[in-house]
């Protein structure tokens, strides 16, 4: 249901999902396998995968804590986009890009749930794209010295409130990644 016009198409964006960002993330290992599987989804039904990278100064552009972790490889064709700011869309090219592909629905996964991910989330849906949350392919960082909740509550939290959002004429929500449905690519 996006807002967008002649934009039929699913894409799964992947984002900062990198060395560094969840070296000690909540639950890694699990979420990263389950970010794999919605990738080998998302190639097997055609669907395109965008992956998301931050950079900053404490996160250096093709150093060894900015690459994407080892277990997962953006295939050659996917598109990429470089990012300074949590939402992907501020000063990229993400929304040139999934115009390109006729994209009006995104199902996004990643780091970290309490920045990046919930940026995002809402800067797609504010964008007239549709946002699907995959509740069990996010994680964060333990943020507890500076007051934050333990990162299980926090990303319980962004599942909660994510599942709730409304908007008129889109779509917001989230799925477990064994019920992830991409749809078929136009």
């Amino acid at each position: 249901m996006t807002t967008l016009k002649n934009r039929p198409n699913t894409a799964l964006l992947v984002i900062d999902v990198q060395n560094a960002v969840v070296q000690n993330a909540h639950q890694r290992d699990a979420v990263v396998a389950n970010i794999a599987r919605l990738v080998d989804h998302a190639r097997s039904d055609r669907v395109p995968v965008v992956w998301v990278q931050h950079s900053d100064e404490h996160l250096v552009k093709g150093s060894d804590p900015w690459r994407i972790v080892p277990e997962l490889s953006p295939g050659d064709a996917e598109p990429r986009i470089d990012k300074s700011y949590g939402d992907a869309f501020e000063a990229t090219s993400l929304e040139t890009v999934l115009a390109g592909l006729r994209v009006g629905r995104l199902v996004i996964a990643g780091a970290e749930s309490d920045a990046c991910i919930r940026l995002t989330l809402h800067g797609g849906l504010t964008r007239g794209y549709d946002a699907i949350l995959v509740s069990d392919a996010h994680t964060t960082g333990d943020r507890t010295k500076w007051g934050a909740p333990p990162p299980a509550q926090v990303i319980a939290h962004t599942n909660l409130y994510w599942r709730h959002t409304t908007a008129p004429g889109r779509t917001a929500g989230t799925m477990e990644t064994a019920t992830v449905d991409f749809g078929v690519a136009a």
